[in-house]
């Protein structure tokens, strides 16, 4: 386990990865900018604070591999494919959208990527794709959850299968302290580690917003995910710099504050000044001409 220590400095960030973090980052704002606006309607929930997470996780999935996602999953597309108009087009109904624009948000299915606004929904199916990768043996399964999914029992259900039958299951929390408006001291009993313990799954977490550094926490987990055909749980403490969904953000100011001072991208800019300001701005023009882009296109057909 990593100490529940933020660096004092980051570890050098390649360009690749933070062009990628950025990215992530002004897609999110680009969404809460259209609801502001009125030119998108339903919700959305973005992982602002959290964009390093699945940058980290990506690099280390393979082709073959399978990723479940859920209700906050725009950051877990957009490490994994580089299709932003798609799904930029998917959440607006737009033509090109990835499903037609009939999943919105939340419901997107590409590839070998399937995301959910049912919390805990994923992860009994996760489990049933793991282990016909077990049969075929050409890959594993990732699966990203929030600390709030742990209060439905069809996670343990999973777990439960998952360790008893061998899955190559690879659940990734994204603890962000919160679940929609209920502190997760107030909705869970124990940790997360403990829970795990009791299945005897194995549990590794980290507290970090360098890239690296979680990367490097988890490749050990994924090669026993994939070497042992058996599942695992990653849990990265991370804080979520935005609202739920849009603009209903029910913390007081000192949680803000400390969410804040969580967040990956000052401390990003504080050690990297230069490098973030010359990929921010690639990234930044690059989101607004793809706002253009797809918003100029005609709705889909089955919007």
């Amino acid at each position: 386990m990593i100490g529940a220590v933020r660096e004092r400095t980051l570890t050098p960030v390649s360009e690749a990865d933070l062009s990628r973090m950025l990215r992530i980052r002004h897609f999110e704002k680009a969404l809460l900018r259209l609801f502001e606006q009125g030119r998108l309607n339903g919700t959305t929930h973005t992982c602002l604070g959290q964009e390093h997470v699945p940058v980290a996780v990506s690099a280390l999935l393979r082709p073959e591999d399978h990723v479940f996602s859920n209700h906050r999953g725009h950051g877990h597309f957009l490490a994994r494919y580089d299709e932003p108009h798609a799904l930029l087009a998917e959440i607006t109904g737009r033509e090109g959208a990835l499903c037609n624009g009939v999943g919105g948000s939340q419901h997107i299915y590409h590839e070998r990527f399937l995301s959910t606004g049912v919390q805990g929904e994923s992860l009994p199916v996760a489990v049933g794709v793991a282990l016909r990768h077990r049969r075929t043996g050409d890959g594993i399964v990732c699966a990203y959850v929030g600390d709030g999914t742990w209060g439905e029992g069809s996670v343990y259900e999973a777990l439960n299968m998952a360790q008893l039958w061998g899955a190559p299951l690879l659940v990734v929390v994204e603890h962000n302290r919160i679940a929609q408006s209920t502190p997760t001291g107030a909705q869970m009993a124990g940790s997360i580690a403990g829970r795990c313990a009791g299945f005897g799954v194995r549990h590794e977490r980290v507290e970090s917003v360098d890239v690296n550094v979680v990367r490097g926490a988890l490749a050990p987990l994924v090669e026993y995910v994939r070497r042992e055909k058996r599942p695992a749980v990653f849990e990265a403490s991370v804080h979520r710099a935005g609202p739920h969904s849009k603009g209903d953000d029910t913390r007081t100011a000192a949680e803000l504050a400390e969410a804040a001072a969580g967040d990956w991208y000052p401390h990003y800019t504080r050690d990297f000044p230069a490098q973030v300001a010359a990929l921010e701005e690639i990234e930044r023009a690059f989101v607004d001409a793809a706002v253009e882009d797809v918003l100029a296109r005609p709705l889909s057909e089955w919007s």
